[in-house]
């Protein structure tokens, strides 16, 4: 199987054994807490599930600015964004000291994870500036993730962590939460050697189920894995249970048995356009993918970012090497009626034009489901227009 980022085996941060989680718990009722945001957390919960190998912890400012500027941390080690733990406040703690990292996600924050600091670095304003443009290549403050990021604070707790539960997300999500260490050995029961990671946060229409059928197929791959997002989203997007009923019913119906699963991850989206594509490869390949779908305006948010910037960024400024996965490159995916088919873009025989192909904007597709109108066969599966149906319905009683 392909090796994870960074090192020979899997380092996920979460501690499985009983008696040692039983009395950190136990620490942490004597130690300094602080609620840390929703970002913080999330990124808590990716190193407990191995996703963001082979870090040990949150970065400090000389390597969050390192790799904003270059992908690389002060010590060589390829990492596309600053995984960070940002605060407004860190009066009283300092280097040496362990802290109760407090889940800002659930009911009464329970702790998540006891962090040992090893230094409290406050950015200046210049620096999150220089952050920000470089990761989200805006520094509008419309833009989801820059408002995220710029809205915690300016200063940095860094050092590693010991992570004590998943926070909401095995609880909300037991059938499709998964770690990478989980998604691994899934795919070592299959016997799987080629596998393809197809990222979502929206529900699959037509074109996404053909995109991932194309990739297997091209690549020759033995499996696929579904990953879609479960933590923070931006207002209007579908909510994760919605959309999981929904792909789960065109595996069931549209794949062949034991070619695909279906999976979830914790984070928070950062709508960040390429450099989030470039997280995404590593944390699929920690999680054992072989290729990754990089389609048209990958991980982006409005038009802060062109359609394939996503891929372009794998050639221009991802160094040599620096990972093992690979990108299956996607263009605009659509249903030709004059081929009867889903084809991309780019592949339509000469002589198509824009008529030819089913198109519906996302406002157009809310609206015919919140009316109750059936959705183009063309365009959505009728089993699954019918599941979003329901939920914008309901939305709408």
């Amino acid at each position: 199987m392909i090796k994870p980022h960074g090192s020979d085996t899997l380092n996920p941060l979460y501690v499985a054994d009983d008696a040692k989680r039983a009395a950190l718990i136990e620490e942490a009722a004597g130690l300094k807490s602080i609620v840390i945001s929703s970002a913080a957390a999330g990124n808590a919960v990716m190193m407990a599930s191995g996703y963001f190998n082979p870090l040990t912890g949150f970065m400090n400012l000389a390597d969050s600015l390192a790799v904003s500027e270059k992908m690389v941390t002060t010590g060589g080690l390829f990492f596309p964004v600053p995984i960070v733990n940002v605060v407004e406040d860190a009066s009283g703690i300092e280097a040496g000291m362990r802290i109760a990292l407090l889940d800002p996600n659930v009911d009464g924050n329970p702790v998540l994870a006891i962090q040992t600091v090893e230094a409290v670095d406050t950015a200046t304003a210049d620096q999150m500036a220089f952050m920000t443009q470089k990761v989200f290549a805006t520094d509008d403050m419309e833009h989801p993730g820059v408002k995220a990021f710029n809205t915690v604070g300016n200063t940095l707790i860094s050092g590693p962590i010991e992570v004590l539960n998943y926070s909401y997300f095995d609880d909300e999500f037991p059938e499709t939460f998964r770690t990478a260490t989980q998604i691994r050995e899934a795919i070592e029961k299959n016997g799987w050697d080629k596998v393809v990671a197809f990222q979502t946060r929206n529900p699959m229409h037509r074109a996404h189920e053909e995109l991932v059928r194309m990739a297997m197929e091209r690549e020759n791959a033995d499996g696929a894995v579904i990953h879609m997002l479960l933590g923070k989203l931006k207002p209007g997007d579908i909510p994760a249970d919605v959309r999981d009923a929904a792909i789960r019913k065109m595996v069931e119906l549209y794949f062949p048995p034991n070619t695909v699963e279906i999976t979830g991850y914790g984070f928070d989206m950062l709508y960040a356009g390429p450099r989030e594509a470039v997280l995404h490869a590593v944390f699929r390949q920690n999680m054992g993918a072989t290729h990754l779908i990089v389609g048209r305006d990958h991980a982006g948010v409005g038009d802060y970012y062109g359609p394939f910037d996503a891929q372009a960024v794998f050639h221009d400024e991802v160094p040599e090497g620096a990972l093992e996965l690979k990108i299956f490159e996607a263009d605009h995916t659509a249903y030709s009626t004059k081929l009867g088919k889903v084809i991309m873009m780019r592949e339509a025989p000469e002589g198509h034009q824009k008529e030819d192909f089913v198109f519906l904007s996302g406002t157009k597709v809310r609206a015919m489901l919140s009316a109750g109108e059936d959705l183009p066969g063309e365009f959505a599966r009728p089993e699954v227009a019918k599941i979003l149906m329901g939920f914008y319905q309901s939305q709408n009683s």
